[in-house]
């Protein structure tokens, strides 16, 4: 696909070195800001607000909270 309007990734971080976790991302960021929406899952916080629009949080298949 050459301009996908939505890219799903779960865990597009997990069992990665930090230097391989670090491309992952910038790759992940360039795509946003070329207009895709990006929906990942992740357990790591700090990633949770990477690119800043919604934070869905859930919590044993309920959502906790909201943050736009």
């Amino acid at each position: 696909m050459k301009a996908p309007s939505l890219l799903i990734a779960d865990e597009p971080t997990g069992n990665l070195d930090d230097d391989m976790a670090s491309e992952i991302l910038a790759l992940i960021k360039d795509i946003w800001s070329q207009g895709t929406t990006v929906l990942f899952a992740t357990h790591q916080a700090k990633l949770a607000g990477l690119l800043g629009r919604r934070t869905l949080r859930l919590q044993g298949g309920a959502l906790l909270k909201d943050e736009r």
